[in-house]
């Protein structure tokens, strides 16, 4: 973080059966640290299809096993 800055918050995607969902997360109250830093918070619909996209790779990498 830069002086100035607002404490950071992440972001929980979590998927269950045909249910995405988003959450916001205070960082700094969980104690996790950062992994990615983004300065703009993208667009609820690019997280959920950036989250469809990670399970439809993981369920082939399970397939594959």
């Amino acid at each position: 973080m830069q002086d100035g800055e607002n404490a950071p918050i992440g972001l929980i995607l979590c998927a269950e059966g045909n249910s995405e969902q988003v959450e916001l997360l205070q960082l700094d109250k969980a104690g996790i640290k950062v992994s990615e830093y983004l300065t703009e918070l993208p667009s609820k619909n690019l997280l959920k299809q950036k989250l469809h996209d990670a399970l439809e790779i993981s369920k082939k990498r399970l397939e594959n096993t």
